[in-house]
Formats: structure tokens, C-alpha cells, sequence
């Protein structure tokens, strides 16, 4: 296909990063191969899940026939706009905070904290930039798979067209994600709004910022703004930050939200929003009275809609809406038995890692699973997560409330960080881990950690769910000390001695000890 039909997406500001970006994920003289007679796999979406079926399976070396398509940027939302941008500017968020509040550490920190918030986004372009080169047109070309960059869409059901090219599969997967949506506010569209697909593109930092939207990328992003030294105002529907997460892990963090500073306008019903000489108007109802803030910038942090626009669907058979995307079985199966889909285009966890999950499964319920044998389940998958405030929440398993609407009888054993000797000395105290088992064994139905790098070991806990070992198997883990993952070794010594009180227990081991 001459370059000449596809233009670039456009990526702002096009300094030598987002250049070098383009050049890896997207480069304007690519020339499309010419279509295999039949491909084995058609996968139509380069983000993550997209990424790892194309290259999990031409991995194997099988000699598959493999195609990969991408409109706009491989590599997805993770790295052009979400994973790694967000995690840098929220690490350039946490040195500042960290400058500022070195005083109880016996560092006299400076009377103001210099930001250049230029420098936080040039660094943040440089460092994708160079990560960008692991999700390459031409590094997947080079692993044996034909990449095409151009609009994809079903011509009939074996049968995709890329720009007027035509490719035949055997099976084909859709991992074409999702995009940020925003709430139907008059006038939000007419002033100007940023999501998290724009506001990675910004220069010059906004003085008043507001955020719409509680839940993480609201949350973290409201945070690492007004870190930055933005003047913040996040307004959120309901009552209470994080109202998905554990009530006590939200608890914490939007007491830290308020300790800093920002401004938290909640159980708040937004009813327009104005352009003005002196900024963005928002007019808001909050307990029955109407009341308005103005701001520089508006960022919308509330919600995901998948993207199945164009595909043709209808073409090939596949069920889908507008609000959930695309409807998948328990193998991620569509309606359409040849035609798969993983990722944010078709499941509830809208992470990384799950579309990398997700992914793992496509390639074997596809492609090694004959007549249906030996297929994989979603529902199977442990899937933990993390949202990135500081401190952060990790989370894997059910949650207490869900817990008990399934019937289960529970207990919680709850160990804070202000009893971890190295929280003490690292000054983070503002946290615990809380394990839920089954009542009356060491089977953990969940975990919420909070801790300033809570992600960094919640894989412990769910890495013992998958196995199927409960506090026992961790109790005889050696934990180097001190680390603040030592509190999830207290938690499995706290089961052990809520175990040896037991009446029957007690006198067994005094037995014991009798004829030791």
C-alpha cells in the first residue's frame, strides 16, 4: 500500500520524542506486505492484547501465518497513553511530594519546590520513546508477521479488508480496545475538554485544573496535578472517592487527598459548563445548592467505550453494543465461533495485564484446542490490580460485601503498617494489608494492600491463590527483613496464633510438649 493513502496519527507535540515514537509504532513510509493467500490468524488491533496473540503465536514457530493490523498507534493506550506516560508523570508527582515532606527525615526541604512541568512531560515523551521500539511495526515484522497499518473492517466471514487490501483467515481475533467517553454535559464539549488521550499532549501545566471522575485515573491523575503544582478540584457523582474499591483503603486515600490539599467536590451533579473571558465556568448542584468553580482546564476521568465502530461487524456475525462492545463467551469465543476477542473490546477488567492474560488464552482456545478440548476459561484468571494514588491500593480477589452476597462465611485479619518495623522507618505508615479467608481455614478469598508500592507485592497474595496455598504456605515463606512485604508474613503468623487458640489446639500441644 503506498504510504501515501495512510496518514500518521497525529501526535502532539511533534518534538524528536513523539518523532522517534512515531517512527517505531507507526512510521508514515510503511508499506503494507502483500496479503498471504490465507492467513492462520488475523488479529485487528495492535494494543496489548493484540500485541501479545500476534507474537505468542509466531512465537511458537509452527510456521503460522500470522496478520496484524493497527489504524492508529501499536502498542495501544499502555504505552502511548495510559501505562507509561501516566506512570511518569505520577514518579516526577511523587519527588516533589517527597521534596517537600523530607522535614520529618531531618532534610530541611526547600522553602518551594521549583517545578518545571515542561521538563516532566519531555521526560515522559523521552522515556516512551524508548520503550517503544519493543512494540515496532518492524519488530513484529521481523518475528514473521505481516503488519498492516490501516482501517480494518470484516468483508464477510473469512475476509477482512485493510485500505483495499483483502485478507483471508482461518480465525481471526478483535483487540481493538476502547477509548476515554465523557459524561453529557451542555456546553463540556463547546468550552474544551482533556481525557487521558490528550492530557499526555500538554506543554504548559493549567494553573486551575479541574477533574471529573472519582475512580483511578480521576484519582491518580488529580493527585500527580496537584503535586505538580496545579491547583486541583475533583468533582465526583457519589459520596466517596474510589466507591468500587474497599471502603477502607478509599477511606485512607481521600483522607491523604484532603491532607494535601486538593479541593474534593462530592455527591456533586454537574449541570453545564461555560467558556468564559476568565475560564471554564463549571455549574454544579451540591446538597441542593447550586454553586460554580473556574478553571483553566477541565480533564475527564470517568469511563471507558469500547471501539466497534467500523469493523463491519454485523458482516461476520458478531453480537455487540456500544456500551459493553463485544460479546465473548466464557473462552472468548464471539458469536462468530472462528472470530475471538480479548482485552478492553470485550471485558470488564480494562487492565494491561488482563488483555495481556486474556491474550495467553486467545492463542490456545484458537489455535490448540480441537473440537473445543482443552480450552481455558476466563473466569478462571485471578486477576489483581492496582490503582496509582499514593498510597497505592492493590487488590486480588473478592472483596468482603462480595463475599457475603455469594454466602460465603468470612473473617478478615487486618495487620496496619504502623506496625511494620520498616513502614516505621521509611515514614509510611498510612496503609495496612487486609487478607480475607474462608472462616475456620487458611484459604484467602481476597486481599487489599495500601501502601505507597501496595503493586510491588500484592503478586505474593495472588500467586498463592492461583496455587491454591493459603496463610500456612506463606507462614513458612522467609521474608527478608526488614521490607514492608513482611506484612503479609504478619498477616499468616496472625492466622497461626488465632489457630493455636483454639481450645482443642491448646491442649493438644500441651500434650505434646508434655512427652517432647
Amino acid at each position: 500500500m503506498p504510504p501515501s493513502i495512510r496518514e500518521a496519527p497525529a501526535v502532539q507535540p511533534l518534538n524528536e520524542f513523539n518523532q522517534a515514537l512515531l517512527a517505531q509504532v507507526h512510521p508514515i513510509d510503511w508499506v503494507n506486505p502483500e496479503p498471504a493467500s490465507l492467513y492462520d490468524l488475523v488479529v485487528i488491533g495492535a494494543g496489548t492484547a493484540g500485541l501479545v496473540v500476534a507474537a505468542g503465536a509466531a512465537g511458537l514457530k509452527l510456521g503460522l501465518k500470522i496478520a496484524l493490523i493497527e489504524k492508529s498507534l501499536m502498542g495501544g493506550d499502555c504505552l502511548t497513553l495510559g501505562c507509561v506516560p501516566s506512570k511518569c508523570v505520577i514518579q516526577s508527582s511523587r519527588v516533589a511530594a517527597t521534596m517537600r515532606d523530607a522535614a520529618p527525615f531531618g532534610i530541611h526541604p526547600p522553602a518551594s519546590v521549583n517545578i518545571d512541568f515542561a521538563a516532566v512531560m519531555q521526560r515522559m515523551r523521552r522515556i516512551r520513546a524508548e520503550i517503544s521500539h519493543h512494540d515496532s511495526a518492524k519488530e513484529f515484522s521481523s518475528q514473521g508477521i505481516d503488519v498492516f497499518l490501516g482501517k480494518a473492517a470484516f468483508l464477510d466471514r473469512q475476509t477482512v479488508d485493510v485500505n483495499g487490501s483483502h485478507l483471508r483467515f482461518k480465525k481471526a481475533v478483535i483487540t481493538t480496545g476502547a477509548r476515554a467517553s465523557h459524561p453529557n454535559i451542555p456546553g463540556l464539549s463547546d468550552a474544551g475538554f482533556l481525557t487521558n488521550e490528550t492530557v499526555f499532549s500538554l506543554t504548559d501545566r493549567p494553573a486551575r485544573l479541574a477533574v471529573i471522575g472519582g475512580g483511578p485515573i480521576g484519582c491518580e491523575l488529580a493527585q500527580a496535578f496537584h503535586r505538580l503544582g496545579s491547583d486541583v478540584t475533583l468533582l465526583h457523582k457519589n459520596g466517596h472517592l474510589l466507591d468500587r474499591e474497599d471502603p477502607d483503603a478509599a477511606s485512607l486515600v481521600q483522607q491523604r487527598f484532603l491532607q494535601e490539599g486538593l479541593n474534593l467536590l462530592l455527591d456533586c451533579t454537574l449541570e453545564r459548563v461555560e467558556k468564559t473571558d476568565v475560564g471554564k465556568v463549571i455549574h454544579y448542584q451540591q446538597q441542593g445548592k447550586a454553586n460554580t468553580i473556574v478553571v483553566d482546564e477541565i480533564l475527564v476521568g470517568a469511563g471507558r467505550s469500547p471501539n466497534v465502530e467500523g469493523l463491519n461487524l454485523g458482516a461476520v456475525g458478531v453480537k455487540y453494543d456500544s456500551q459493553h462492545g463485544v460479546e465473548v463467551n466464557d473462552y472468548l469465543q464471539t458469536t462468530n465461533p472462528r472470530i475471538f476477542a480479548a482485552g478492553d473490546i470485550c471485558m470488564q477488567w480494562k487492565f494491561t495485564h488482563a488483555a495481556d492474560a486474556a491474550a495467553r488464552l486467545v492463542i490456545k482456545n484458537a489455535l490448540f484446542a480441537p473440537l473445543g478440548l482443552g480450552r481455558s476459561k476466563l473466569s478462571s484468571l485471578v486477576m489483581p490490580w492496582v490503582t496509582y494514588t499514593d498510597p497505592e491500593i492493590a487488590h486480588v480477589g473478592l472483596y468482603e460485601a462480595e463475599a457475603q452476597a455469594k454466602g460465603l462465611d468470612t473473617e478478615t485479619i487486618h495487620i496496619p503498617f504502623s506496625d511494620v518495623d520498616r513502614a516505621l522507618t521509611d515514614g509510611e505508615t498510612d496503609g495496612f494489608a487486609k487478607i480475607l479467608l474462608r472462616r475456620g481455614s487458611d484459604q484467602i478469598l481476597g486481599a487489599t494492600i495500601v501502601a505507597r508500592h501496595a503493586g510491588e507485592f500484592i503478586s505474593e497474595v495472588t500467586l498463592a491463590m492461583v496455587t491454591k496455598k493459603g496463610l500456612k504456605a506463606i507462614a513458612q515463606v522467609i521474608h527478608p527483613y526488614p521490607t514492608q512485604a513482611e506484612a503479609i508474613k504478619k498477616a499468616a503468623d496472625a492466622y497461626y496464633r488465632q489457630a493455636f487458640l483454639n481450645p482443642t489446639t491448646q491442649f493438644l500441644l500441651k500434650l505434646v510438649a508434655k512427652f517432647s
